[in-house]
């Protein structure tokens, strides 16, 4: 039986009404309240006028979207009549609030929250502007989609940076105080909260300048025919981007150098673990025990609370390192015939009896037990010693550098393609002659070299280490970096790494909503770009083959036609 699709109308009104759903959610929970004195632009709208305010564009988009095409006037109609159903639920809110108290269910809905939504006008009036709004931006969601992709994309990336500049303007202010005259100029920017109004405009058409002329210079460069690069254009880029790499700790300070860090550290984790899962197709869900090995061994080798041997930190490296790559040789060897869900399981306990072995009171002697190893020596170059979160950024820097070489060197060797054949289906992979045995070896071993070296590092940076710092979530997140950046894409563990790791400190403008905001963060970008940030060609392609085949380009978040 053939299904009727459903009238556009039918679908406006629907999307509409379930954009007033997250917009009360956001409400109900505390948001809108809570960010309703924190000014994005000084004195014209909030950051909680953005909150209740941002479903409505969203939805009212994605209505014109999924209706497409449609003649321009019903494209506007069709969002307006979105945007009016969301702001509609917003205003049922409101009157059910005035008639009865909602407070004893749900504690945010208070006077301050109903007049933030009616825009602390009266009641009828405020009402009015509510529904008002609504239709209005609505209707601008139809414009921005009848504007070209270059409009459409500049006008996001334009936005999107005044709310974000806005928002962060506590912390821009407080990093850039100890940069002089240009820290002075970067205060003028900002009021008391947020920015001021003139400040807004210049940065929204700044923004929006360079968006536009770089869209328009890749599009040209589209157009022309391929040339190679001249060659002291690419090491000027390069040597560009190692200066601005090396000068990030002292111009950041101390607290965007502990998150680079953090960072930095699991980019060493998740382009080992890509190695595993995105070359090979391994699923490895205990990837955190090669990290354990690499961070005890050096805690057992240097640390004088032991009483075994006080090595440094560069003669204990390569016996870490070893120790990694063998652990990873022994994982490797009973799961070779394995696959998919039972491999995933093996790997899972194999994490976790490194975990309860570290914890365990059998080892205590040589691991310290629940207490630990302490006192583990840090990197020494001469008479320099690296203890500083600044300083040790640079180990992780050179780490990185080091890592990122070899994996990208590896993923187009004979090695690599043998991975990647094994990943696509490995019986086809055995019958054309690849050895299994060794190039799955081959996998684990590199993978645990690389989480060792990150082990290293982490050990050295805390001269400490603890089993409880070893549990089964590093070895999700590390996971969930690379889907997030792209399965076998090396770009996109580096992308990954600074949306899933930095993003919760960046956010504490959000404060205890942080982990909301930035799990909405993860379930739009998973929706939008389900292939990743920064995917792989080749995964691009797969995901996206009904569109290619049909000639026309995949589906791109909204805004983003380029497609990264």
């Amino acid at each position: 039986m053939q299904t009727q699709t459903p009238s556009p109308w039918k679908q406006a009104t629907r999307y509409g009404l379930i954009g007033g759903a997250v917009a009360i959610l956001m409400s109900l929970v505390g948001m809108v309240a809570t960010f309703g004195q924190r000014y994005i632009v000084s004195g014209i709208f909030t950051m909680g006028q953005v909150m209740f305010l941002t479903p409505i564009l969203i939805f009212a988009y994605m209505t014109i979207r999924r209706t497409a095409p449609q003649p321009i006037n019903k494209v506007i109609l069709l969002g307006a009549l979105s945007g009016l159903s969301t702001s509609g639920v917003m205003a049922a809110l409101v009157l059910t609030g005035q008639f009865l108290n909602l407070r004893a269910m749900f504690p945010n809905a208070s006077p301050e929250l109903y007049g933030i939504l009616t825009f602390n006008q009266e009641s009828a009036l405020g009402l009015l502007l509510l529904l008002g709004t609504g239709l209005v931006i609505g209707g601008i969601a139809g414009g921005i989609y009848l504007l070209s992709p270059r409009m459409r994309s500049t006008l996001l990336q334009a936005t999107t940076w005044v709310v974000l500049v806005g928002l962060l303007r506590d912390l821009i202010v407080t990093v850039s105080y100890r940069w002089g005259f240009l820290g002075n100029a970067v205060k003028a920017l900002f009021a008391i909260s947020g920015l001021t109004p003139l400040s807004a405009v210049i940065l929204f058409i700044l923004v929006g300048a360079v968006q536009y002329w770089r869209l328009e210079r890749k599009q040209s460069a589209a157009s022309r025919p391929t040339t190679n690069q001249k060659p002291y254009t690419r090491w000027l880029k390069l040597g560009g981007s190692a200066l601005i790499l090396i000068l990030l700790p002292p111009v950041l300070g101390i607290f965007f150098s502990e998150i680079l860090d953090n960072v930095g550290m699991y980019i060493l984790m998740g382009l080992g673990l890509n190695i595993v899962v995105g070359f090979a197709g391994l699923l490895d869900l205990g990837y955190v025990a090669f990290f354990a090995i690499g961070a005890y061994t050096m805690g057992v080798l240097t640390s004088p609370e032991l009483g075994f041997f006080s090595l440094t930190y560069w003669e204990a490296l390569p016996f870490a390192m070893l120790a990694c790559v063998l652990a990873g040789i022994f994982l490797g060897l009973p799961v070779l015939k394995m696959r998919g869900d039972y491999l995933a399981i093996v790997t899972l306990g194999f994490g976790e009896i490194v975990r309860l072995l570290a914890l365990s009171d059998w080892l205590r002697p040589w691991l310290g037990g629940t207490q630990g190893i302490q006192r583990i020596a840090q990197p020494r170059i001469g008479d320099f010693l690296l203890n500083t979160q600044q300083e040790l950024y640079y180990l992780f820097l050179i780490g990185i550098g080091i890592v990122a070489f070899i994996a990208w060197r590896l993923k187009d060797s004979r090695i690599g393609r043998a991975w990647m054949a094994l990943r696509e289906d490995e019986d086809v992979a055995m019958a054309m002659g690849i050895n299994h045995v060794s190039t799955k070896l081959m996998a684990f071993a590199v993978g645990a070299l690389f989480s060792g070296v990150a082990g290293t590092i982490f050990a050295a940076k805390l001269t400490s280490v603890y089993p409880h710092s070893m549990n089964f979530l590093v070895s999700i997140n590390v996971l969930c970096l690379i889907i997030i950046g792209g399965m076998g894409s090396i770009p996109g563990v580096f992308v990954g790494s600074l949306v899933l790791i930095a993003s919760p400190d960046l956010l504490r403008e959000f404060a205890e909503f942080r982990y909301l905001a930035y799990g909405a963060l993860l379930v739009a970008m998973m929706l939008t770009k389900p292939e990743g940030l920064w995917p792989e060609a080749r995964r691009k392609l797969e995901l996206h083959e009904d569109e290619f085949d049909s000639g026309q380009e995949p589906l791109m978040a909204m805004g983003n036609p380029d497609g990264r």
